[in-house]
Order: C-alpha cells, then sequence, then structure tokens
C-alpha cells in the first residue's frame, strides 16, 4: 500500500505533467485526498479543506477533482444516491457494498465472484476489460447475521 507522502507526491506529479501549476490550495486538496479512507464528495473534501484555509472555494475543489479524475489519479463513482464520491486509481480492484440508509461505502474483495463474472463472459463469447460491482444493501442485526471475510 503507497504511504500518503508518496500519494501527494504522484497527484502533485499528474498535475504538473498536465501543465498545471501547483498552488497551496490544489496541495491541500491532494492532501486531503490522500489521507482519505473514505469515498468523499466534493463538499466533503471542501470541508475538510475549509478547516485549513477558509479562503478555499467549492468550485476550486470541483475543479481539481475533475483535473485528477482527467489525469487517472482518481475515480470517481456516482452510486445511487446520484452524488460523485472519489477514491485514489492506485488500489487493488475491489467491489463496493452502499449502505442504503448510511450512505456508507464498505470496500469487498472476492475471488469468487470474480472467477463467476469471467466464466459467465466466457461463456457468452467475451473477455472483461473492467468492470465495477456495486452493491446496495442494509445491515441485517446480530441475530440475522453471518460472518463473512472482509478482504480489502
Amino acid at each position: 500500500m503507497i504511504g500518503i507522502e508518496q500519494r501527494v507526491a504522484i497527484f502533485e506529479g499528474q498535475l504538473k505533467q498536465a501543465g498545471l501549476r501547483m498552488t497551496q490550495q490544489r496541495r491541500l486538496i491532494l492532501r486531503i485526498l490522500a489521507e482519505a479512507h473514505d469515498h468523499p464528495d466534493a463538499k466533503g473534501i471542501f470541508t475538510r479543506a475549509f478547516e485549513h484555509d477558509p479562503t478555499l472555494s467549492l468550485s476550486t475543489v470541483y475543479r481539481t477533482m475533475k483535473l485528477l479524475e482527467s489525469q487517472g489519479a482518481i475515480e470517481r463513482h456516482a452510486f445511487e444516491d446520484g452524488v460523485s464520491r472519489y477514491e485514489h486509481a492506485d488500489q487493488q480492484h475491489h467491489d463496493h457494498l452502499i449502505d442504503v440508509e448510511t450512505g456508507q461505502v464498505v470496500e469487498f474483495s472476492s475471488p469468487e465472484i470474480e472467477a463467476l463474472q469471467a466464466k459467465i463472459a466466457a461463456e457468452l463469447g467475451y473477455e472483461i476489460v473492467r468492470h465495477r460491482l456495486e452493491l446496495y444493501g442494509r445491515k441485517l442485526s446480530k441475530a440475522g447475521r453471518k460472518r463473512v471475510k472482509k478482504d480489502v
């Protein structure tokens, strides 16, 4: 797993490579993103960054997110709630389970699901090039829960 400082440096490099200058506000947004362990939306990133720089505007966050996405540094997810959420693009492949009541996004990996998808695609004459799997659910009561191994 890549560290926060390394991720910030990668983000900075990708913006510089695109010919963009590195401002203090962009650097702050990059740090907030690098430190995120959740899937923040632009408003969440803005709120976190605003605590450190009250001159920051939400439009600066949106522009920076769009630039990072165009450079392949982050991935944008538009889950059912219609809000674009972001995560680092340098992570290993994983899928998402979204809690329909809280909006919490849980990352997971399942070799069985990956194998089944590949099998189905092959049976239909295809090879999977990329995919996204999003499951939507609500937490079961403790009495109705089965133990599930979380890989990611």
